[in-house]
């Protein structure tokens, strides 16, 4: 399926067909250029930039590579190939055809759906509006901001969405996503770790590694739906995703090599005596990033999870690997905190679907905490960086304002506040990274701080000229 670049909104979703929404995403479209303006990359509208732009949705040769002003990248509406006669996977309406159109009794869930998922677009480039002034190297802020106009495409796929089923609520839903802004006290943003400041980049790092990796099973549960245009776009939009959390877990898994490094060139192994990041502290922003994005799940026990499922609106990921795709008499067991003592009790399968969900997210982390480990063993260092427990630290459901250890033991408030900064950040911690984080504009240069990468990008050496400022 081919993408016209011809048309004002590049799409191949034929929306030249259709006048009156063409003509109401195009009114759209100055007010999202006013925004990226504003809240897009802070003083680099005019830098030529290495971008990939989406050329097609085939799983193939999908991208194009060149150096474009960001103001000027094309963003669209592109949607994944239709599955021919595809069926809804799961829930109540498991075996009948997918919907081409919302249903009306499904209406107000889609559409909080759609708009929830569409109001982390914009917000993730609002907290990262100021970080490309730090960048560590003109490799890493190519990277920067190829993730920022992709979550701009992202929020135009959502809008696309709106525009198209949900009338004139649609459009109101729109206009407000360009009008709530990360971490603003009137309008915040929906989802609490979208209101983050994100200042350095180890901050980037982890949240690329976390938070968009909490994006990237969020899309697969969506890519199921029974309403087959947004399978179709979120089915796209993971394509796109996985170049993110690329970023993340490379990102991290450098700034622990250079720990490494630094750690060996010390009598007493204090990387931070040499101007790096110690061990000790990526842990601390391990805990704190990684118990933030286990929240964005919802509550392990939820009935709008539960709804959702039935009514064949959000699936589990990958829902082809499950045999009973109803969920009607299944359970999970979950370990619930009463009366001072967690007590295993196990609760019906469509409750847990966030926990569902959860479970695979943990995996695929540990995954990627697992090759970082490997970098500390292969640089002869005794040390393990750890996931803690999802009891940890968690802001909503069920372990919520309940304070736990790492290890997810229970303990008393008393002693999570005299210990809580050996888990989490400190101010000291933050005023160190943020210490370190001077900008190195020089091509093939690296911070202190951070490792170079492996290769650069799309065969690309690393001292190309990812970046250039006019």
């Amino acid at each position: 399926m081919s993408i016209d670049y011809s048309e004002k909104i590049p799409n191949n979703v034929n929306l030249a067909n259709d006048k009156t929404l063409q003509r109401a995403l195009e009114h759209w479209q100055p007010h999202f250029l006013d925004w990226w303006r504003d809240m897009g990359p802070n003083d680099f509208a005019s830098a030529d930039v290495y971008l990939r732009t989406a050329i097609g949705v085939d799983a193939q040769g999908w991208a194009n590579y060149g150096t474009v002003k960001m103001p000027d990248y094309r963003w669209g509406i592109f949607l994944a190939e239709p599955l021919p006669d595809r069926t809804i996977g799961f829930g109540d309406s498991f075996g009948q055809p997918v919907w081409q159109q919302v249903p009306g009794e499904f209406r107000s869930q889609f559409r909080r759906l759609i708009v929830t998922q569409g109001d982390t677009e914009p917000a993730s480039v609002e907290q990262q509006h100021l970080l490309g002034h730090t960048c560590p190297s003109l490799y890493d802020l190519r990277n920067l901001f190829q993730i920022n106009v992709e979550e701009g495409r992202h929020l135009w796929a959502m809008v696309y969405l709106l525009h198209a089923y949900f009338g004139r609520d649609g459009r109101e839903e729109a206009e407000d996503l360009l009008e709530r802004r990360s971490g603003d006290v009137d309008k915040p943003r929906i989802l609490s770790t979208f209101n983050e400041p994100i200042s350095d980049w180890l901050s980037f790092f982890m949240f690329t590694m976390f938070t968009d990796r909490d994006g990237k099973y969020q899309l697969l549960a969506l890519a199921e739906s029974g309403f087959d245009p947004l399978a179709r776009t979120t089915r796209f939009m993971l394509t796109e995703e996985a170049h993110h959390m690329f970023v993340g877990e490379t990102g991290v898994g450098r700034v622990v090599k250079r720990a490494c490094e630094l750690m060996k060139a010390d009598k007493n192994e204090d990387a931070r005596a040499q101007g790096g990041i110690d061990l000790d502290l990526i842990q601390r922003y391990v805990n704190f990033w990684y118990s933030s994005s286990l929240d964005l799940f919802g509550g392990e026990i939820s009935t709008n999870a539960a709804d959702y499922f039935a009514s064949g609106l959000k699936g589990r990921e990958h829902e082809e690997k499950f045999e009973d795709h109803v969920a009607l008499h299944g359970t999970y067991r979950i370990p619930i905190f009463e009366e001072g003592k967690l007590t295993d009790r196990d609760v019906p399968m469509r409750n847990a679907m966030n926990e569902v969900l959860r479970d695979a997210y943990i995996d695929d982390n540990q995954r990627g905490v697992d090759r970082w480990n490997k970098i500390i063993a292969e640089a002869g260092i005794d040390y393990t960086i750890t996931l803690p427990s999802r009891r940890f630290n968690r802001t909503m459901g069920i372990y919520a304002g309940f304070p736990f250890d790492p290890h997810g033991n229970s303990i008393s408030k008393e002693e999570f506040e005299r210990r809580k900064l050996e888990w989490l950040p400190s101010a000291a911690d933050r005023a160190h990274v943020q210490a370190l984080m001077l900008p190195v504009l020089e091509r093939g240069k690296m911070a202190h701080w951070i490792a170079a990468p492996d290769r650069g990008v799309k065969g690309q050496p690393l001292d190309f000229e990812y970046i250039r400022r006019i």
